[in-house]
């Protein structure tokens, strides 16, 4: 991070919410308004608290009522309340109206912002999901063209008195970490949890627009949501861009294949499209209703960070998003913690495509050192509801041909083997082609280096010209 991110990371964590508050407020230049809808004006409260709001709020607002709503931001495409496109409808509103109210009246060295909630906070059923969407338009000095920040916020407090206190700790965040931390964003997302504590609120999707962050790629500094301890994963539509998970996955079957992807290989496509193939012939699942998706871990087996480059990374995003599919990195190192992950968005059918090097560390017993019930906890918390193992052959280091059937557990655990086959818990899938299995991502990756060769053929139409244009990888012509 460097000693300034050194610098910033004391900063962050040696201001309190109300002296963040009290600081942006004896700053004259800094005028604005705050609209929070869903929990109550819990980020204008705490800049009233601080003293010195009336040279920083220009106008607090809540429109609870849909009606009211409606008539102030319009009703968005979604028809959804809290969603993107209302938070963007509402700075857009907000911001213009500042400017056209005040901009002439004010001193020509103001700078600025709105800031703006709709929130779903627990209902008095509490049976709701808790989230919300927040953002805040800038300017960086006076007169340029504003620049935004718009982030999706999951609420884990179980009361909806907490979860209003913690976004009103949020906001306050949010608006000053944009200010005085425009030119780090990491800088930015480490502070957005300051004076909160861990597990509070989790941010699953984070935006930065405009000319003071031109140079912010948005799926990169997503990942560091994952890193600094915001998320557990961050999903991508196959048109590259960031995307919610209760967007992606709700009212959704979901298939997923692990690996490393680096690069995708057409062995790696065979084994979803086998896996897929199977996956719709299961009762109430078909293309229309499921979700294929590739997932790459952070960790390794152990759990500890693997310190890939957010380059390396987006660079087997951009592949995968080449051929269709949609993409999620995690720092889930078990399958059963990314299926509870999943799980908390669908309750739909989970299928895991997997070879059988995968089924050998599944049922390894080493794996689940930690877990207080060892292996059998694992397993019930792997299959204890519309969830399957879907297991791709392989022809092993003798040549022989090794699939779902025939796999070698340890003779303590092969009668549960047996169970979970025996009650439809595992299944296999085909291969579309045997020469695929020749096929490693580690001996193609070698290769790249060297430039043009052979690998080429080992990859989907399209991902080596890919390769070679962006010299993903290290390839050098």
């Amino acid at each position: 991070m460097g000693n300034r991110g050194i610098i910033l990371s004391k900063e962050i964590s040696s201001r309190s919410t109300l002296e963040k508050a009290l600081r942006i407020n004896l700053d004259e230049k800094k005028y604005g308004t705050i609209v929070e809808i869903g929990a109550g004006q819990e980020v204008a409260r705490h800049f009233f608290r601080a003293g010195g709001a009336a040279g920083t709020i220009a106008k607090t607002m809540s429109a609870y009522d849909m009606k009211f709503s409606d008539a102030i931001y319009g009703v968005q495409q979604d028809g959804r309340y809290v969603s993107k496109s209302r938070v963007h409808a509402m700075l857009e509103k907000e911001f213009a109206l500042i400017i056209e109210r005040v901009g002439k009246s004010r001193s020509r060295t103001t700078r600025y912002f709105s800031y703006a909630a709709t929130v779903a906070a627990k209902s008095y059923k509490g049976n709701n999901e808790c989230h919300a969407w927040c953002g805040v338009r800038v300017q960086m000095y006076p007169g340029a063209e504003p620049s935004d920040v718009v982030l999706h916020v999951r609420m884990r407090d179980d009361n909806a008195e907490r979860q209003q206190q913690a976004l009103g700790v949020f906001g306050v965040n949010l608006i000053y970490a944009v200010y005085y931390y425009f030119e780090n964003a990491k800088a930015i997302i480490d502070s957005l949890t300051d004076n909160l504590d861990a597990g509070r609120i989790e941010i699953d999707s984070i935006d930065f627009h405009g000319p003071y962050f031109e140079e912010v790629d948005n799926r990169s500094i997503n990942l560091h949501l994952i890193r600094s301890w915001k998320t557990r994963a961050v999903m991508f539509r196959p048109d590259g861009s960031v995307v919610i998970p209760a967007d992606m996955l709700y009212k959704k079957n979901v298939l997923t294949i692990r690996g490393s992807f680096r690069p995708v290989t057409r062995l790696n496509v065979d084994m979803i499209e086998q896996g897929l193939k199977r996956f719709t012939e299961m009762d109430g699942v078909s293309l229309d209703n499921s979700v294929a998706l590739a997932e790459i871990s952070l960790n390794d087996l152990q759990g500890n960070d693997l310190m890939v480059s957010e380059e390396d990374l987006i660079a087997r995003v951009c592949l995968l998003n080449s051929l269709g599919y949609s993409v999620m990195i995690s720092d889930h190192t078990r399958y059963f913690s990314m299926r509870a992950y999943f799980r908390q968005f669908t309750k739909m059918q989970i299928g895991i495509v997997v070879g059988i090097s995968n089924i050998r560390q599944i049922f390894d017993e080493d794996s689940y050192r930690g877990v207080e019930g060892g292996i059998l906890e694992g397993f019930g918390k792997l299959f204890p509801d519309n969830t399957c193992l879907l297991v791709y052959p392989e022809i092993d280091q003798a040549g022989e041909y090794v699939d779902f059937s025939n796999a070698e557990v340890p003779a303590n655990l092969r009668f549960l083997y047996r169970h979970l086959i025996e009650n439809h818990f595992i299944f296999g899938i085909e291969s579309s082609d045997r020469e695929l299995f020749k096929i490693f991502s580690r001996k193609v990756l070698k290769q790249l280096p060297n430039g043009r060769g052979d690998w080429e053929q080992c990859l989907p139409p399209g991902v080596a010209e890919e390769i070679r244009e962006n010299r993903f990888f290290g390839y050098r012509e």
